[in-house]
């Protein structure tokens, strides 16, 4: 088995590349991160908007703004950069809304003596996300890692997909938001992860970009379970938006809502292309079908029902 080593200097510049590096058990080579980053390395990307409390729609607006200016809303720690000297930066071109850009990490490195080997990650399904994983361990040096991972993981998709067989269970058809206001259908990586979980989302984009969707075509398609992730939030924060959605015109008569079958989860499981993707199928199997998959302990903190929370003057 190789030796990690453990001169090698990397940085993450995605949180979901971070969190595959410690799920697979490479993180002593980690030198720098994003400030989303699950970790305690130096920050070396940060953002514009990281400690202000904007809205949804506040947000909506300062992101349509910097892409009509063509300015990114995150920026490089460029002296921490340099003094890290990495070998290796991971980067993403699937969102420059979600994270810094390739394009604007090439520009930043141009300055340093030495130049390091940018790695972009393009995930768009969950099999992408997969095989992210093993790039990212095979740069490292380390490529059995990532395969010895997967494959425990698999097992567990596989085991939602073997029971859902077992009972007959039909398809749930629901819908993940992956924004409020405006709302978001979901894209890339979410329908596969639902259809993993025993459901079927009529109104994603499988391997494509969410975009804004109409509350009449939602109202129409009538979901008999409604997901609320936000890109990005958390429970606590997506709960204090939820009144967006209950105020709308025909919001009573969705099935979801009759069945109280409308959550609200942190985003991390599902709009963040980590390995805790399987975690997220795992949360929907239990939303999907409880009666065949108990919700896990692990995530009545991260999920919780509507009818949990106070809804004010919903119609």
């Amino acid at each position: 088995m190789p030796i990690l080593d453990v001169t090698m200097k990397v940085c993450s510049f995605l949180p979901a590349a971070t969190s595959m590096i410690y799920q697979m058990g490479l993180e002593e080579v980690l030198c720098g991160v994003t400030f989303e980053c699950p970790s305690d390395k130096p920050k070396v990307v940060r953002s514009y908007l990281e400690n202000n409390h904007y809205s949804s729609a506040e947000i909506d607006k300062l992101v349509s703004e910097s892409k009509q200016k063509e300015q990114s809303l995150y920026y490089i720690d460029e002296e921490l950069l340099q003094q890290i000297a990495p070998d290796i930066i991971f980067t993403q071109d699937v969102c420059d809304v979600c994270q810094i850009s390739t394009s604007y990490v090439e520009r930043a490195i141009y300055k340093l003596k030495k130049q390091p080997l940018i790695i972009p990650l393009l995930p768009r399904t969950l099999d992408d996300v997969y095989e992210n994983a093993v790039t990212i361990a095979k740069a490292i040096g380390k490529e059995e890692a990532a395969y010895h991972l997967i494959a425990q993981l698999k097992k567990r998709t596989d085991y939602i997909l073997d029971k859902l067989r077992e009972h007959n269970a039909p398809l749930k058809r629901v819908m993940i938001l992956e924004w409020l206001d405006p709302i978001y259908n979901c894209g890339h990586w979410i329908p596969y992860q639902i259809a993993r979980a025993g459901g079927v989302d009529m109104l994603s984009n499988p391997a494509g970009y969410s975009i804004v969707t109409p509350w009449k075509k939602i109202v129409q398609y009538n979901p008999e379970v409604l997901v609320m992730a936000p890109c990005g939030f958390n429970v606590k924060r997506a709960s204090v938006e939820i009144e967006k959605l209950t105020q709308l015109e025909g919001w009573n008569n969705l099935k979801a809502v009759e069945n109280n079958t409308v959550y609200i989860a942190d985003a991390d499981l599902f709009t963040c292309p980590s390995l805790h993707l399987v975690d997220g199928i795992e949360l929907l199997a239990s939303l999907f079908h409880p009666g065949i998959f108990p919700l896990a302990g692990q995530f009545k903190s991260k999920c919780i029902a509507l009818d949990k929370i106070p809804v004010v003057n919903s119609k």
